[in-house]
């Protein structure tokens, strides 16, 4: 069966944060239904309805080009980077449909192949495969619109982590520039197969795992990279401090950094967010995989100082690469310091 040549894509392929805000900030407000606990205002993970006291639907839409050359690996992952923001609010899987754009020249073996990837994640979270849309394109795109539920009072927003707040990250950094370096023969098959691994994996197990814990704030990392996001989780009324030494990567992307084998997603990333970041001698390899976008990335858990390392036990045992990777502190006059501690 033939590949897909992907070019670059997954969640490298996204449009920049700092050109998405210009454009939603000039949205007119939604102030209309009541019901709408969470919009596109809130630049937060999914959109979230209630429809009653203890029942809220949460709505997401995430597609994008292959990232891996494999149909049924490159549809593993887009669904699990989709299905993502489900667990980022805290909720639970239930719809999935299917959105496809494809050469219809091309071989269609290889869109089963791609389809069949995403409804093995699908069945895997939980949910229901129930349609989709597909269009005749001259590239490959695929994702999935998903639909969960959550209970209003227990919704994991990415913007109320409290002070003192541990942050837990669930997954390792680096993806980006390794799919990056694979493109172009510059990584080995077993670091590759690493990345892809994690791609791979549903968030849903530590999603799971968080909810027998105080958590405050949560939100996934994926194109924004992991200062983009983090950003976002400071809301312009809080800081942090990050450890930079205690962050999961995949050591591989220390030494591709190194030889400036990054991402144009990363750059954009860097030009957003940098004002707001201080570096206290840090390598610049491992700022270019903080700023790196990631594809299926891993939650970022704000959970109570006093339960940090409980919740951190709990998803080591489960074999997630979890770590302790920063605190939530008053408002400074920088939102972000990453240090060596």
């Amino acid at each position: 069966m033939d590949k897909l040549y992907c070019k670059g894509g997954g969640c490298t392929a996204k449009l920049g944060a700092g050109i998405l805000s210009h454009i939603l900030e000039r949205l007119p407000k939604q102030n209309f239904d009541e019901n709408l606990i969470v919009g596109f205002d809130a630049k937060d993970d999914a959109a979230v309805y209630k429809l009653s006291e203890d029942l809220a639907f949460v709505q997401t839409l995430d597609f994008f080009p292959p990232m891996v050359e494999d149909p049924y690996i490159f549809g593993q992952i887009a669904a699990a980077n989709a299905l993502s923001d489900i667990y980022a609010m805290g909720g639970e899987v239930k719809t999935a449909l299917n959105i496809v754009c494809f050469p219809q020249s091309s071989d269609l073996n290889l869109l089963g192949e791609i389809m069949r990837g995403g409804l093995e994640k699908v069945k895997e979270a939980g949910g229901v495969l129930a349609g989709g849309h597909s269009i005749d394109d001259v590239d490959v795109k695929y994702g999935l619109s998903v639909t969960g539920i959550v209970n209003p009072g227990k919704i994991y927003s990415n913007n109320t982590g409290r002070t003192k707040d541990k942050l837990i990250l669930t997954k390792k950094l680096g993806v980006g520039i390794i799919c990056t370096a694979a493109r172009i023969g510059e990584t080995d098959e077993k670091t590759l197969n690493e990345a892809i691994d994690s791609m791979k994996t549903l968030n849903k197990y530590a999603c799971e795992i968080s909810k027998k814990y105080d958590i405050h704030a949560c939100t996934d990392i994926t194109g924004f990279g992991f200062l983009g996001h983090l950003l976002e989780m400071m809301d312009d009324n809080k800081s942090c401090e990050i450890f930079a030494n205690q962050i999961p990567v995949f050591e591989e992307a220390k030494s591709l950094a190194d030889e400036f084998l990054i991402t144009a997603g990363g750059q954009r990333n860097r030009n957003h967010v940098g004002d707001n970041v201080e570096f206290n001698d840090i390598s610049f390899a491992m700022e270019e995989i903080l700023f790196d976008p990631q594809t299926s990335g891993g939650l970022l858990l704000a959970v109570s100082f006093d339960e940090a390392e409980s919740l951190l036990e709990e998803l080591r045992c489960a074999g997630l690469p979890a770590a302790i990777v920063g605190e939530i502190k008053e408002r400074e006059n920088v939102a972000i310091k990453v240090v060596n501690r």
